[in-house]
């Protein structure tokens, strides 16, 4: 019989250096539920009341589709898509009266009551599985800079400090329809950490420091620490920052 485990969990979020604060972060209990939680990041952009128009759109389909959700007879994977599908119609929609073209990211991980897990995003905002320090797994991105590293052409290295390293290959509210990519963990196990987060974190991050900060610290303290260094770092010039942390602690 496998031992137990309690969920911790945090969100954080910090404008950086930017003037507005265009990302949105919600980690969401399931209203009838126990245990059903959904994580999710939106980078916005476009303008400057533009991007946090999508952002905010992203969070309010999130939460009428999850709240909706029924568990036991819905189907997860159906569900995000269609969080990403019915987002991205609201955002165009939004840009037929507005100045900008509002945009956004989407990275969401919805956890069931049994410890199953699935993931969705578009663009370049990413969810990674750790088990203790260890990737497990991680998003690959929709950016011009992925596709360069998928063919060969430059390292994940080089790809971070990319001048066109910001370019997107499509996301919510572009003329296209944006690329979905999916994920499933049919079980989750004590000592499982998952962090959901835009670019403006784990750009300026190697993935085995934030799997020594995530394993080592508190969620909250990992939060904490992984927006203070990635202020520090960025020098100056750091973009909006936003990320959900959920650690299942052992109870043994």
């Amino acid at each position: 019989m496998s031992k137990g485990y309690r969920i911790t969990a945090s969100t954080g979020i910090h404008k950086g250096d930017r003037d507005y604060q265009q990302d949105q972060v919600n980690l969401l209990s399931h209203p009838r539920i126990p245990g059903c939680l959904l994580g999710i990041v939106a980078d916005g952009m476009g303008g400057r009341s533009g991007g946090r128009k999508a952002s905010d759109q992203v969070m309010l389909t999130a939460k009428q589709l999850f709240e909706r959700y029924a568990p036991e007879s819905d189907d997860a994977s159906s569900m995000l898509r269609q969080i990403i599908e019915e987002a991205h119609i609201v955002i165009k929609l939004t840009a037929i009266s507005a100045e900008q073209e509002p945009h956004s990211t989407l990275a969401a991980f919805l956890i069931n009551p049994g410890g199953e897990c699935h993931w969705v995003h578009t663009g370049d905002s990413r969810i990674y599985h750790f088990h203790g320090s260890k990737l497990v797994h991680k998003t690959v991105d929709h950016s011009y800079v992925q596709t360069l590293v998928d063919k060969g052409e430059i390292t994940e290295e080089e790809a971070n400090v990319h001048p066109q390293s910001n370019i997107l290959m499509g996301c919510l509210g572009a003329e296209q329809a944006p690329p979905v990519s999916q994920h499933f963990i049919p079980k989750l196990r004590p000592d499982d950490i998952l962090m959901a987060c835009s670019d403006g974190v784990w750009h300026h991050f190697s993935t085995s420091e934030m799997a020594s900060a995530l394993s080592m610290l508190s969620a909250r303290e990992a939060t904490e620490f992984l927006i203070q260094k990635a202020r520090s770092r960025a020098r100056g010039i750091g973009d909006n920052l936003s990320l959900v942390v959920v650690k299942l602690e052992s109870l043994s």
